[in-house]
């Protein structure tokens, strides 16, 4: 047994600081010594979700030990963590979809994940961890395909540690989902960690303009940086952005963009990319929105796509190291998004800043 502490939630809003006892592989498993672990609004939710569990879905860190069938990952090797782990033969991962596989998805309702849990024990008996991986340990024993080799060595854990969701969600939906096209327009809505994404991927796809839309005139400057072209500042009174859609097709002389990815994680604004649109443009929501909204289907006349990828379609084994490429060719910013690092025991402190929209990238660092 491996001995540390973690972020455990009572599943009723609230969580503490617990010792945890962690075994060693299993055949097909790796025991990772988390390095650091980054915060997103996904992780604040999930201390409703009803159970206990150890916290936490972005990672990264050293392998401390693999499992006797472990074949591409040594100890010591610098690995990035990745929560839609693929079991390789359902349907969607043979059809290219190893990201809404059939048999361990935790989002997707259709396989329970169960072959993930077990392994950590907490007051003597087992605990789960959120999307079978728990980074908000120091510790954590995870699947062989849940984890990908970093041969950046020169990249601070804290920067690998926001690609397995923020980064990869964002950047995916640009190469994975839309397939932005050269010379294109590109609209994003929210300049929050995921959307910086968008941009950067829209950047890295060479789109034409990309133009962002915030409440909050503060992000800007982060959001050029990354790539933003042109910046529209929308009104808490633009309740559904049509005004802001007005002006995007201003700057485009009257026609909408090629593609539109909605990043604010508000529901009433699941709509909002189809206005700013062309007819038979694209349409992106990004931010996972689940709640049940109207929408006028006037916003898709006409010919327009609307797309709801998960995890920007991720491929961890392709999108991983290309990510890791385009950082190393100082292609991707990676450290300029982290805002702020936290201790676990700052995790309060961390989860509060996130709810005010202080960091673009907040991340709870071991050491």
């Amino acid at each position: 047994m491996t001995k540390g502490y973690a972020a455990i939630t009572d599943g009723k809003g609230h969580f503490s600081m617990e010792a945890v006892e962690v075994d060693q592989p299993a055949a097909d498993e790796v025991l990772v010594q988390i390095k650091a672990a980054g915060l997103c609004h996904t992780d604040y939710d999930s201390l409703q979700w009803g159970r206990e569990m150890i916290l936490g879905h972005e990672g990264a860190g050293i392998v401390v030990a693999v499992g006797r069938n472990v074949q591409h990952l040594s100890e010591g090797d610098h690995v990035l963590l990745n929560w839609a782990i693929p079991c390789g033969f359902c349907f969607q991962c043979k059809t290219g979809n190893p990201n809404i596989c059939e048999n361990n998805s935790p989002v997707t309702g259709v396989g329970a994940g169960s072959a993930h849990e077990g392994g950590t024990m907490w007051r003597q008996r087992p605990i789960s961890r959120a999307f079978h991986l728990g980074t908000l340990s120091e510790y954590t024993l995870v699947k062989e395909a849940a984890v990908v080799k970093n041969h950046a060595l020169n990249m601070p854990f804290t920067a690998a540690a926001i690609i397995g969701c923020g980064v990869m969600t964002g950047y995916g939906s640009v190469m994975n989902a839309a397939k932005v096209t050269e010379g294109s327009t590109v609209v994003v809505i929210g300049a929050g960690g995921v959307g910086l994404n968008v941009i950067q991927g829209a950047r890295l796809a060479k789109a034409g303009k990309i133009i962002v839309i915030d409440i909050l005139e503060k992000r800007f400057a982060m959001a050029k940086k990354m790539g933003a072209t042109h910046t529209i500042t929308a009104s808490k009174k633009d309740t559904l952005l049509l005004d802001a859609a007005k002006k995007v097709k201003d700057l485009l002389g009257g026609r909408g963009a090629d593609y539109a990815f909605e990043c604010t994680a508000i529901p009433a604004l699941g709509a909002a990319p189809l206005a700013m649109v062309r007819n038979g443009g694209t349409a992106i929501q990004v931010s996972g929105i689940e709640q049940e909204i109207n929408i006028d289907m006037n916003l898709f006349e006409w010919d327009k796509i609307y797309m709801n990828p998960l995890y920007g379609k991720c491929r961890p084994a392709i999108d991983f190291p290309a990510i890791i490429d385009h950082y190393e060719k100082k292609e991707l910013f990676l450290d300029e998004l982290v805002t702020r690092t936290y201790s676990l025991s700052q995790l309060p402190q961390a989860f509060d800043d996130l709810l005010q929209g202080k960091n673009a990238k907040g991340v709870i660092e071991f050491v």
